[in-house]
């Protein structure tokens, strides 16, 4: 029998033939030619998420000082992300110049990043800062802060209000750093200053 007339009275079963046989040759060549599998670097066991209660977190800087202090009565690491959620957060974040006492803040909720270099405040934010020296004690009340714990920096686009003694200086959009004490009002700002007193 002639095998160009089998193969036309079985073309149906030789073409499902072929296309089985393509694509198992394409499988093969796929395999030898790919790219290697990617190794896992991870070294150590897994992590896994995991929840904790009154919790404490103490963030270090690349000197050994500390950029930032945490405490959570709920603190949750979702498995597969590194970073930190809090509820009702309370925190420090050091003056870094002797003798300047710590910011002391809370919020409603928190977020902290793998690296410990971002800090978002959710919900209302109240930050305190005693007196020292000449200096009175300063309060500041806003909203949604994203910080830099380890540069001392933060910001938020709400409205905030800072009081220091007996002056107040309000408006919306905030930038700051706690450092070198720079702070920038963007917007629809309004201030109440008390002059100094005199001495005789």
């Amino acid at each position: 029998m002639n095998l160009r007339l089998w193969l036309r009275d079985r073309r149906l079963p030789a073409a499902t033939l072929a296309i089985a046989l393509a694509a198992g040759v394409s499988q093969l060549l796929l395999w030898w030619l790919g790219p290697a599998p990617r190794t896992n670097d991870f070294v150590g066991p897994p992590r896994s998420g995991y929840t904790l209660t009154n919790a404490r977190v103490s963030e270090y800087n690349a000197e050994g000082r500390p950029s930032f202090y945490l405490q959570a009565p709920h603190l949750e690491r979702r498995e597969g992300d590194d970073s930190l959620y809090l509820n009702s957060p309370t925190f420090q974040l050091p003056a870094k110049q002797p003798g300047v006492p710590d910011w002391h803040g809370k919020s409603l909720y928190g977020w902290v990043n793998k690296s410990g270099t971002l800090l978002k405040l959710q919900g209302p934010v109240a930050m305190h800062r005693p007196a020292f020296d000449k200096s009175p004690a300063t309060d500041l009340h806003t909203s949604d802060v994203t910080a830099w714990p380890k540069e001392n920096r933060l910001e938020t686009d709400a409205p905030a209000r800072i009081i220091q003694g007996a002056s107040t200086i309000s408006g919306v959009g905030m930038r700051a750093n706690l450092t070198n004490k720079h702070l920038e009002l963007l917007d629809d700002v309004h201030s109440t200053f008390m002059p100094a007193e005199s001495h005789r």
